[in-house]
């Protein structure tokens, strides 16, 4: 479905980025490839490494709308992964975060809108799912932004939808890469915050893979949550380390010892499908859908009431082994 169309990526220089782009490159002829992102140092880096005559290189903030309409001229389908993802860097620069995700959420639909383009999806994270820091609180904000602007639309043929999963094993200031950094450093022991702790856990090629497909399913409305294994964050450290000791250190602030990619609540809103879950919008549309049959033709029924998804009471998880192949993948 990308063959002779224009993608634009927001945030487009980071890992998810990267890996979208050299997965439609691979598998896709696209007219262009539209990186949009503020670091121009990682523009001149990843120009370097993706010379191909589709790619465009923007430098642009997500909070500047005017550079955003100029980015989107003539774009069929846009992929917004800008985001400030750390915790604690939100906490201490609220407004920075706010300004960046929710604002720029705004701004990003706003500018959809207007140049006309038909698809847009947007990535969360699990700590959306009834946050407890800043940073959730404000994916949350832009999954609400996001699917409300199907409502938004007039008569423009335009749908946005999110996706929604874990922990991305490699991306930049994820726990595999920092206790790769203190392994390599020759950290006796690495730091554990709770025994107890859990995590859902995706490879960056299985998270650009979920959402190539929901470009394809995708109706307008929809958080897309795909089924994942989760893994003990203890079972993670001492895999990565040959089974060194480990130091607990202790919960940071604003962070969960299991995380929840759907709530209790949200099961009244819920349909599970083979490999992934919708929620569906809590807001009625202007249009009528069925969210459980897809763009695919893919069927899937209600969960039961109280049903929810979290990494503690997962169905599926990851031992030492299976996750040192993923590793190694």
């Amino acid at each position: 479905m990308f063959n002779g169309k224009n993608i634009l990526i927001t945030g487009g220089t980071g890992s998810f980025g990267k890996k979208f782009t050299q997965t439609l490159l691979r598998d896709y002829t696209p007219n262009k490839i539209i990186i949009y992102s503020r670091d121009e140092q990682k523009h001149f880096e990843m120009a370097q490494e993706y010379k191909q005559k589709c790619m465009r290189f923007f430098v642009g903030d997500v909070r500047d709308f005017k550079r955003l309409k100029k980015a989107m001229r003539g774009v069929d389908y846009v992929i917004h992964a800008a985001a400030m993802k750390h915790v604690d860097i939100a906490e201490y620069n609220p407004m920075e975060c706010i300004n960046t995700n929710i604002h720029g959420a705004e701004y990003v639909i706003d500018a959809a809108i207007d140049a006309g383009v038909k698809k847009v999806i947007a990535l969360s994270t699990d700590k959306a799912a009834n946050p407890i820091n800043l940073y959730g609180a404000t994916k949350l904000a832009s999954d609400k932004l996001f699917v409300a602007a199907n409502n938004m639309v007039g008569d423009h043929e335009i749908e946005f939808s999110v996706v929604r999963y874990g922990n991305v094993i490699g991306s930049k200031g994820s726990v595999v890469p920092f206790f790769k950094k203190l392994l390599n450093e020759g950290r006796e022991e690495l730091p554990i915050t709770d025994e107890r702790m859990t995590r859902f856990l995706i490879t960056l090629q299985e998270g650009v893979d979920f959402v190539i497909k929901n470009f394809a399913r995708m109706q307008g409305g929809e958080i897309f949550v795909p089924k994942i294994p989760s893994m003990r964050m203890i079972d993670l450290a001492m895999a990565m380390s040959g089974d060194k000791p480990y130091e607990v250190i202790g919960i940071r602030p604003g962070e969960k010892l299991h995380e929840a990619m759907i709530t209790k609540e949200d099961s009244l809103r819920t349909v599970e499908f083979d490999d992934h879950y919708v929620i569906k919008p809590t807001i009625q549309f202007t249009k009528a859908i069925d969210f459980t049959i897809n763009a695919l033709g893919e069927r899937g029924r209600d969960v039961e009431d109280g049903f929810e998804y979290a990494s503690d009471t997962n169905d599926e998880w990851l031992e030492k082994e299976k996750f040192l192949a993923l590793e190694d993948a």
